[in-house]
C-alpha cells in the first residue's frame, strides 16, 4: 500500500515538475529575481538534484551532504534540463517499481558527516526530503516564470494563464 502511494505521488509531482521545466526560456537561464536568489538555470538544476536525491533515498541507507558538492554548475539550456530530468525520472521509476513496502519502511538518514540532520523511514524521506522539497522549489520556479511573463502551466488545476485560453 505504501509503495502505491509513493509511486502515485512521484508520478503526479514529477509530471507537474516537467510541465514547469518545459517552459524554461533559454535566453533567461542566467536571470535571477534578486541577488540572493538562484538563477533560473540554477533553480532548474536544483530540481534535477532533488530528483537525484530521491534516487539516492531508494538506493542507500543514508545520504551524506558532506560528500556531495554544495552547488553544481547550473545547466544552461531547457534541452539539457529536460534530458537529465527524463533520464533520472526513468531511473527513479525503475527503482520504485523494484522496491517494496519493507524497503520503504526501513530507516533512512540524512547527515552531514557525523551530524545527523534527519532520520526517518524511506517513505517519509521521499515525501519530505524528496517530493515536498521539490514542490517548494517548483513553486519558486513558477514565480520566476511569472516575473518573466512566461505562461505558467497549472499544477493542481488550471493556472491563470490556462484559464485565459
Amino acid at each position: 500500500m505504501v509503495k502505491q502511494l509513493i509511486i502515485g505521488d512521484v508520478t503526479q509531482e514529477l509530471a507537474s515538475t516537467r510541465r514547469i521545466l518545459e517552459q524554461l526560456p533559454d535566453e533567461h537561464m542566467l536571470w535571477q529575481p534578486h541577488e540572493k536568489s538562484m538563477t533560473l538555470g540554477g533553480l532548474a538544476t536544483h530540481l534535477i538534484n532533488l530528483l537525484n536525491w530521491q534516487i539516492a533515498i531508494s538506493q542507500y541507507p543514508d545520504f551524506d551532504l558532506a560528500t556531495v558538492p554544495l552547488r553544481r554548475d547550473a545547466l544552461e539550456s531547457r534541452a539539457d534540463v529536460l534530458e537529465e530530468f527524463d533520464a533520472n525520472h526513468g531511473k527513479l521509476a525503475e527503482l520504485l517499481a523494484e522496491c517494496n513496502d519493507q524497503m520503504l519502511s526501513e530507516q533512512w538518514t540524512l547527515r552531514h558527516g557525523d551530524h545527523i540532520i534527519q532520520q526517518e523511514t524511506r517513505a517519509i524521506a521521499f515525501r519530505t526530503f524528496g517530493l515536498s522539497h521539490m514542490v517548494h522549489h517548483r513553486a519558486q520556479l513558477g514565480v520566476y516564470l511569472r516575473l518573466l511573463d512566461i505562461p505558467v502551466p497549472g499544477v493542481y488545476g488550471p493556472s491563470a494563464d490556462e484559464e485565459a485560453i
